[in-house]
């Protein structure tokens, strides 16, 4: 197994992960069949598993285009994809040789329609991520099954054969030479009982520039907030926000609560000033279709990155709040400070605290250039003065508008108390 010293940085693992800023989920299993919580419905008693399971029967793929996926992913401008090869149900996409629970021997799509999405998505350039859920309810030597119910609580003949299962599953996904592994599910047992360690050597001794997220019990690179915005920026240097598109992960047609893209991409810009990622889900049909709504918001996505591909990639956090009413990105050598304008300006922005000379300021995505101007600004004080840019309306974009400043240098803040009048 490989060391931890002769393992690649986490910084160098990490880069292309920290320049992404955006990626797309896909959840995509038996749930969609009846459209119903992937899962969870049986688990919780729903459903019950017999009738979960008989959805297998309606897992067509019959209209399954992965290239025309990884296409309309790279059109979002996400630079990375995650896709569920199994989830809690057992499931799995690939033809795997441990279990007969997959879409090749028990749905009627009777193919690997992992294996052909992997190589699609390489082919647009996209990183290419794996979901792998740790617990498996369907297998007969996991301990846990429904909510209400367990197989066993003390066997350790059966979890061991229970881990060889596992481990020969996760072994068969590193053919795929991931980017990127996603866990989920390591809340059912201990570090030391996934033998989580182990799973990270197996993962790194494969493809030594693989990350792996946090749900590793600790033994994962980056931080996965789930559906809520962080207020703050996170402690991880690392991190990215996983979202849904409505209020549902797979696909569930009574389900028409999709966030706008104006919503999307304001959440986007807020997770890219605070440093992280934002990792947007779809849920395709049964047949492999995408639904409509969620095409269409894929789209204006990518209408906006587009646009604003030099104010997305490879930014860096912005600076603190306070300084600037909005979110706010700088490119990694600090020099060029991004403001996002995510409503339209009564009147000029303004920034406080900013020492730097602004040498050029203009609107990311048709380059007009913005007038600046410093007011307020005391030839005997260290408080720099008050600088206003003006947006004249007809350079706004209809979602979020990006503004770019030119710095004299590396950002350089006044952070400290303002001068104080003593009174008498």
């Amino acid at each position: 197994m490989v060391g931890q010293e002769k393992e690649l940085s986490k910084d160098q693992r990490l880069a292309w992960f920290k320049d992404a800023k955006l990626g797309i989920f896909i959840h995509w299993g038996i749930y969609a069949v009846n459209g119903i919580d992937e899962s969870w419905s049986f688990h919780n008693g729903y459903i019950s598993y017999d009738d979960y399971m008989k959805q297998l029967d309606g897992f067509t793929a019959t209209n399954y285009n992965p290239e025309y996926w990884a296409e309309l992913i790279k059109e979002s401008g996400a630079k990375y994809t995650v896709i569920t090869t199994k989830h809690h149900d057992g499931v799995a996409l690939w033809d795997t040789k441990y279990s007969d629970l997959n879409v090749v021997d028990k749905t009627p799509a009777k193919r690997d329609v992992l294996t052909s999405f992997v190589k699609a998505a390489r082919s647009e350039g996209l990183k290419v991520g794996l979901y792998y859920s740790l617990l498996d309810w369907s297998h007969p030597d996991y301990p846990n099954f429904l909510r209400d119910k367990k197989r066993y609580t003390d066997d350790a003949k059966r979890w061991a054969k229970f881990t060889k299962f596992n481990f020969g599953q996760i072994e068969e996904l590193t053919k795929f030479n991931p980017d990127l592994y996603w866990f989920d599910g390591d809340w059912e047992q201990s570090a030391e009982t996934w033998k989580a360690k182990e799973i990270r050597d197996l993962l790194l001794e494969k493809t030594p520039t693989t990350i792996i997220n946090s749900r590793l019990q600790g033994y994962g690179d980056y931080a996965t907030p789930e559906q809520g915005i962080p207020i703050t920026k996170p402690d991880s240097k690392y991190w990215e926000l996983c979202m849904t598109m409505n209020n549902s992960w797979g696909y569930q047609p009574n389900d028409t609560n999709y966030k706008s893209v104006n919503q999307i991409i304001r959440i986007l810009v807020d997770c890219i000033s605070m440093g992280g990622n934002l990792l947007l889900d779809i849920g395709p049909k049964p047949d492999g279709i995408i639904p409509q709504e969620q095409i269409d918001i894929l789209k204006g996505l990518g209408r906006w990155t587009n646009k604003h591909k030099s104010a997305i990639y490879g930014t860096r956090a912005g600076i603190p709040f306070g300084h600037f009413n909005g979110y706010t990105a700088l490119s990694k050598d600090k020099t060029i400070l991004y403001l996002y304008v995510d409503n339209k300006p009564n009147g000029p922005l303004l920034i406080k605290g900013l020492k730097n000379k602004v040498n050029r300021a203009w609107v990311v995505g048709n380059g007009t250039k913005l007038k600046t101007n410093v007011v307020g600004k005391l030839y005997w004080s260290d408080v720099p003065g008050l600088l206003y840019i003006d947006v004249p309306e007809d350079v706004q974009d209809q979602d979020v508008t990006v503004i770019a400043m030119q710095l004299d240098g590396e950002v350089d803040l006044y952070r400290e108390k303002g001068q104080v009048i003593e009174s008498n």
